[in-house]
């Protein structure tokens, strides 16, 4: 069956009957979660199952964005809490083999809370590097504020989650870091030459371009395209993300109905994949809007379908793990820290 090129989020914890016949027509290459649409394990369960029967793919992508600290859509009652990104980074100070362990754990941990409720990719790891005076849209959930360290903690998060049977998505590329506005409300310029970004902001991109798939940055780099953030730019995806850094693997957007972005939510899907982005992401179940960004949005084919086929070809089943291990392990290396 044909798929189109585009993620859909749905409106609530169950699909309506206007949403089970949209999905059944428009048949989105994947699907995202957000905390409207969990109220427990049960439902949340039977919520992805339904949507991959309606789909008709076992192997259906369905997203969400659970990295940790304020990040967080599956939370308790149901499922414990996790770190912050920068928690690892401390950690890594001190040592970074624990840095590095505890990141893995804290993954892998994730991991199995996701393959539990069939949930099969994390948006995760984050590459992006902070700076000072950015906006706090990234703050503490990047890992560190130099490239080699960010990379070297976004490795061990991408490894947990690979562990545990999920697969990871790439962010921000190629860099959120130096932002100073939130994308969801309005649009970032970034006029940092690019001879520093290539020096600072993109290396640790370069340093993970081998992972499946990537989430691209609703932000201007004047110095590369003055005119289009990146995802809008055939420039920078062409020049940056798919040359400089070599990323070869399946390209999303970010989410098309942010703020930043400007034009219809047609416009928009068309805008990102004219420019070079795989497939578009649109988030808040608005069915009016998804029914725009399906509109817009291609039988998935040729190398997009290719490069899709090989990031869904990526997962493997989990390793064996003891969960309550695992989270002792990885509460005694932050203790140990002395991180509250």
């Amino acid at each position: 069956m044909a798929v189109h090129a585009f993620i859909t989020g749905v409106s609530g914890p169950v699909l309506t009957d206007g949403e089970r016949a949209f999905l059944r027509a428009e048949q989105p290459w994947g699907f995202i979660l957000f905390k409207r649409n969990i109220e427990n394990p049960a439902q949340v369960a039977q919520l992805v199952a339904e949507l991959r029967a309606i789909a008709g793919r076992v192997d259906a992508p369905v997203l969400i964005d659970q990295e940790g600290g304020r990040v967080q859509r599956l939370g308790p009652p149901h499922w414990p809490r996790y770190p912050a990104g920068a928690v690892f980074g401390a950690v890594y100070d001190q040592s970074p083999d624990k840095g590095l362990r505890a990141a893995w754990l804290s993954s892998r941990l994730i991991a199995a809370d996701l393959a539990a409720l069939g949930i099969n990719i994390d948006c995760l790891p984050l590459a992006d590097v902070p700076v000072a005076g950015a906006d706090v849209v990234i703050g503490d959930r990047a890992y560190g504020t130099t490239p080699e360290k960010v990379a070297a903690i976004a490795r061990a998060v991408t490894n947990g989650l690979l562990d545990g049977g999920i697969l990871p998505i790439l962010k921000h590329i190629p860099g959120h870091g130096r932002a100073t506005a939130d994308s969801h409300l309005r649009l970032p310029t970034v006029d940092t030459p690019r001879a520093e970004l290539e020096r600072t902001d993109f290396v640790a991109f370069s340093h993970l371009a081998d992972l499946p798939m990537a989430m691209t940055a609703h932000v201007v780099f004047s110095d590369l395209d003055p005119a289009q953030p990146a995802t809008t730019s055939a420039t920078i995806i062409t020049q940056v993300i798919r040359g400089a850094m070599n990323f070869q693997g399946l390209l999303m957007s970010d989410d098309v109905s942010m703020n930043a972005l400007s034009g219809s939510i047609a416009e928009r899907t068309r805008a990102s994949l004219a420019a070079g982005c795989d497939v578009a992401l649109h988030c808040n179940g608005q069915m009016e809007e998804m029914r725009a960004v399906a509109g817009e949005a291609p039988v998935l084919a040729g190398e997009a379908l290719k490069r899709a086929e090989r990031a869904l070809a990526a997962c493997k089943p989990p390793q064996p793990f003891d969960r309550d291990a695992g989270r002792a392990e990885l509460d005694e290396l932050i203790a140990q820290a002395g991180i509250a």
